[in-house]
């Protein structure tokens, strides 16, 4: 399977608006510089002319190139640096050295997943997590990437969680992540969100997108129990009212909201 690299050289304001727009069309691994944005998407999935009437509208300009797959975790070595969120928790890859003077270490090899605290989604997650008990709580992972919101849970306590994700790819990635850090009672499955029965999750990650997050608000609230947390993110800060409404016509009530860059991450309790 080849992926294309797609170099994007944009403004910086505009940076956040076009991950966000290119997260929907099939393209993830995403890296921000003071150039612009690198990419990827599967060769199979590339569509130039959408790309191209994207880059007319916002006004960005790109190059492609095709990576074989072999040379896909060699990609990540080079690029992948780790993460440190105060002393609570270090994200690395198993190649790079133990980070010991904080509470949790996470080792993620990311390959084509979404997840690896770099990206503010992800940090701002994180971070609330460090707020909430999960000591024996049943928790679900609803667009579980790596798997790094799932396996940061099972370091907190919970030993019943659940974490899907509709792609293949991210599925086995977080198999592999969650077999790397040795962490117990996480069942992973692929699929959407209607493959779930429990409606007695004690708290409930959803680092997703703006779209599917609104469409499944409701199944979200019917699946947390009551006094228990929703964590949502991957909503830019332009669509934090719209969210809003949404959330308030389903009962959840909002604990707490986090902003960093462009992103925003609310902590709901139900």
């Amino acid at each position: 399977m080849n992926y294309y690299k797609i170099s994007i050289t944009a403004e910086i304001e505009k940076q956040d608006l076009i991950i966000a727009l290119l997260s929907h069309s099939g393209f993830d691994g995403f890296e921000e510089d003071e150039y612009g944005i690198k990419t990827y998407i599967q060769e199979k999935d590339f569509n130039a002319s959408q790309l191209n009437d994207l880059a007319q509208k916002i006004g960005f300009n790109y190059k492609k190139k095709l990576i074989p797959n072999q040379n896909w975790n060699a990609i990540w070595e080079a690029n992948f640096q780790p993460i440190q969120i105060n002393n609570f928790c270090a994200i690395r890859a198993d190649f790079h050295a133990p980070l010991p003077e904080v509470k949790h270490e996470i080792v993620i090899n990311p390959k084509m997943a979404f997840g690896t605290g770099h990206h503010e989604t992800t940090h701002m997650m994180m971070e609330t997590m460090e707020g909430i008990n999960f000591q024996g709580k049943k928790v679900f992972d609803f667009g579980c990437g790596t798997g790094i919101l799932a396996i940061l849970a099972n370091k907190l306590g919970s030993n019943d969680i659940l974490a899907i994700d509709i792609d293949p790819l991210s599925y086995e990635n977080s198999l592999e992540n969650i077999a790397i850090n040795e962490s117990t009672g996480i069942i992973t499955k692929v699929g959407e969100i209607n493959l779930v029965k429990e409606i007695d999750f004690d708290i409930i990650l959803a680092n997703i997108n703006r779209t599917v997050i609104l469409d499944t608000l409701p199944t979200l609230y019917e699946k947390n129990i009551s006094g228990g947390y929703t964590l949502l993110s991957g909503i830019l800060n332009t669509d934090e009212q719209l969210v809003r409404e949404h959330i308030a016509q389903t009962g959840f009530s909002i604990v707490d909201t986090k902003r960093k860059g462009e992103w925003i991450c609310i902590k709901l309790e139900k």
